[in-house]
């Protein structure tokens, strides 16, 4: 398969997802790939880890009994 057909098969399946959750993380994961497509650097790192940390703080997480019961709803 080529890559214009691998893009067009994803986009076809994106448009069956109806879980926003879902949607935000590969959002997240392709932002991240097109950003990133080496090895980041130490200070990048440690500054996604600082932002990671905050968030957890702040009560954005799931846990993993969240995690698996959304996993089965898939």
């Amino acid at each position: 398969m080529d890559i214009n057909a691998e893009r067009s098969l994803i986009v076809e399946e994106l448009q069956q997802i109806n879980d926003i959750t879902l949607l935000r993380a590969l959002r997240h994961m392709i932002h991240y790939g097109l950003k990133n497509e080496g090895r980041i650097s130490i200070n990048q790192y440690n500054q996604e880890l600082d932002e990671a940390e905050t968030r957890v703080a702040q009560g954005h997480f799931y846990t993993s009994e969240e995690v698996e019961k959304m996993a089965k709803e898939w």
